[in-house]
């Protein structure tokens, strides 16, 4: 048998003894052997990269994502080993391919359409996981969820009996080891509390909690699920069944990643001084570069492993989405998880907590005034070497291990060495600068994991009225123009008032410069901008940065980095735009990610009582909760059911008599 190859992966050397079986079936035989599906329809589409324990459970989690969209799945080729390992495989539509020819006299009607939808997915000889490693979403035949029951691999077999069952009668899903919380489930939970209860205080490797921290989790995660429909958490268990890691998001989260998921910054706390349960923070900044959260997470310890399992399970529930720069603080085994999970994301090292961790025998003014001269005033890679240099040979420090470390990585946090890499105003490029996380009024040495989890909600309300109150503010901005250039008119339209704000401060540095041409090679042109900049406190010094510009493309770019920096032009390239005389920033320099008018799907309209009232299951559950009361007080006697049964025929009426007027009004 020729050797299919389903991606760019090395072969191994077992891969002589393999051969292939083509599969026609809708694998209905191996559903229910488990006992662990996906309850009701499956949140996620397939995505490459997403990671499975078993064979069938990659068939389980497809076959569920299968009937919520309405079509059939069969297994189209399954790769075995001579040893009858199964390592690769590859799931159908139902639809896919043509039947075989028949000599019958009335051959049955042809219902294949040769869909291409499909997933291709192998066995990682790593870590004996599954993995996805090519699909294909689209269908050539319309699809429909009214039908879904109809097909063969959603007709499950019960193999007591051999009678059909509805795939909704089956339980649990595991996703990475885990127990999955359906977002979807009305906030049923799948699994026995009481078992979770059990786990969370046994064993070694798991999560090291405090009395009393086992039930205020699952209390955190039940009063969630309630308030908070779109909620979703998952937790990894250990070899003896005990959580050790868990992750936790909203729709909020996913909403706000798919908007600013370009840069991303991965915040590790230690929940109180020598406290074991690290708190994780997937952190991004909105249009109003304010941090957002995009996740959260605890882990058992600082091991490769538990940020493995927590990054995956960040990453299947964005949808297999990755982001293109993380910043992460200083650690070796978050390093080593970053590369294995997002291997084509630039992995930048925080400057800020890089900066609060400087070793107490350099912490005196004079190495502190040589490394910020070396890390926040070099232009170039060669000045920045010169005062590194400098640094460690005037200090006698060149056997200095957390310096030697801190050189080896300097590409990863020196900003001289991040000019072509976008950080969306993540990463600080003066010493005053320094990113939070977006819980930094709730946490701090001394904050429990019961008090954090008991202020998260207040935590999230306040993080999204104020953005909420930035987005009002931004529709009429108020900020008074610094100059007479028609740029600064124009993005003062576009920007919110923020970001506008910050780039007014780039207007005024423009008085600070002088612009000098210098060359011209065909349509690029090349020139010299002076600013006279302060390097310290009572010393000034002019320093030159060189900008180029292409006439055919109007791209400028600076020696500085600030757009990539930022997000927006310097001070440099908006002097040399004043100079050939352009009145507006080129488009490509306007990110939409810093306007005013971004169109959020996960805007939420809070009522007076807190609630979403444009989310209808929102609606639902508290008129459903102020009914109830009103049912509670109406059965304790005769009169109060007679009122109340009047009074909620009275507010029936009223509420149909209100709709009919609105739409004879429109």
């Amino acid at each position: 048998m020729d050797e299919v190859s389903l991606n760019s992966e090395p072969a191994y050397d077992d891969e002589a003894e393999e051969f292939e079986i083509n599969g026609e079936c809708a694998m209905t035989e191996f559903v229910g052997q488990t006992g662990d599906i996906l309850q009701g329809d499956n949140p996620l589409p397939p995505a490459v990269g997403m990671e499975f324990e078993s064979y069938d459970d990659v068939y389980f989690f497809y076959n569920c994502y299968a009937k919520q969209q309405g079509f059939g799945v069969r297994v189209s080729n399954t790769w075995y080993r001579k040893s009858k390992e199964r390592y690769r495989g590859k799931l159908s539509c139902s639809s896919a391919g043509f039947k075989k020819k028949t000599e019958a006299n009335r051959p049955r009607p042809e219902t294949r359409t040769g869909c291409p939808a499909m997933i291709k997915f192998r066995l990682m000889e790593n870590n004996k996981r599954w993995r996805i490693i090519e699909i294909e979403l689209e269908h050539n035949h319309l699809t429909s969820p009214i039908s879904a029951n109809s097909y063969k691999s959603h007709r499950i077999m019960d193999l007591g009996s051999k009678r059909p069952l509805p795939i909704d009668e089956v339980h649990k899903t595991r996703l990475f080891r885990t127990v999955v919380i359906d977002a979807e489930d009305n906030g049923i939970l799948n699994v026995d509390e009481s078992e979770i209860r059990s786990n969370f205080n046994q064993g070694n490797n798991n999560l090291k909690l405090k009395k009393g921290d086992t039930q205020e989790m699952l209390d955190f995660f039940t009063r969630m699920q309630l308030s908070n429909p779109s909620f979703f958490y998952v937790t990894d268990i250990n070899e003896k069944g005990c959580v050790r890691n868990v992750f936790w998001a909203d729709a909020k989260c996913r909403g706000a990643y798919s908007y600013f998921g370009d840069v991303m910054f991965i915040d590790t706390t230690t929940l109180i001084k020598n406290y074991e349960v690290l708190l994780v923070v997937f952190t991004g900044v909105n249009h109003h570069a304010q941090t957002v959260p995009l996740g959260c997470g605890l882990v058992s310890g600082s091991v490769v492993e538990s940020f493995i399992w927590l990054f995956r399970a960040w990453l299947t529930y964005m949808v297999g989405r990755p982001p293109q720069t993380v910043i992460t603080s200083q650690c070796k085994f978050l390093q080593t998880a970053i590369s294995d999970v997002f291997p084509r994301a630039f992995h930048c090292l925080s400057l800020t907590n890089i900066t609060k961790n400087i070793p107490n025998e350099l912490d005196c003014d004079a190495i502190r005034k040589a490394f910020t001269r070396a890390v926040y005033h070099s232009v170039r890679a060669d000045e920045f070497e010169a005062a590194w240099e400098e640094l460690v040979q005037s200090h006698g420090l060149t056997d200095h291990k957390w310096l030697q470390t801190l050189y080896e990585d300097r590409k990863r946090w020196v900003p001289v060495y991040l000019k072509e890499v976008f950080l969306a105003g993540m990463f600080p490029i003066k010493e005053n600068e320094s990113l939070h996380s977006p819980f930094e009024e709730y946490l701090s040495q001394h904050t429990s994991l019961r008090e954090f989890l008991r202020s998260y909600d207040r935590a999230l309300l306040e993080i999204d009225q104020r953005e909420a109150v930035s987005d009002l503010e931004s529709r009429d901005p108020s900020c008074m123009l610094k100059s007479r250039l028609y740029f600064e008119l124009q993005l003062s339209k576009l920007y919110t008032n923020d970001i506008f704000k910050k780039f007014q401060d780039e207007i005024e540095g423009m008085y600070s410069c002088f612009v000098r041409q210098i060359n011209i090679d065909g349509s690029v042109v090349t020139y010299v901008v002076k600013e006279d900049v302060q390097v310290e406190e009572n010393r000034r010094e002019t320093r030159d940065f060189e900008v180029m510009y292409n006439t055919c493309d109007a791209e400028v770019v600076c020696a500085c980095g600030l757009f990539n920096f930022r997000g927006y032009l310097c001070r440099h390239a908006l002097s040399v735009i004043n100079q050939i005389g352009l009145e507006e920033i080129p488009p490509q320099y306007v990110l939409a990610r810093w306007r005013k008018d971004i169109k959020r799907n996960y805007i939420v309209n809070y009522g007076s009582n807190g609630i979403d009232i444009n989310n209808p299951v929102h609606r639902y559950d508290n008129l459903y909760k102020c009914v109830l009361k009103v049912v509670e007080e109406g059965r304790k006697s005769h009169d109060r059911y007679k009122f109340a049964s009047q009074s909620l025929v009275e507010i029936l009426n009223k509420v149909r008599i209100q709709e009919d007027y609105r739409e004879n009004t429109l």
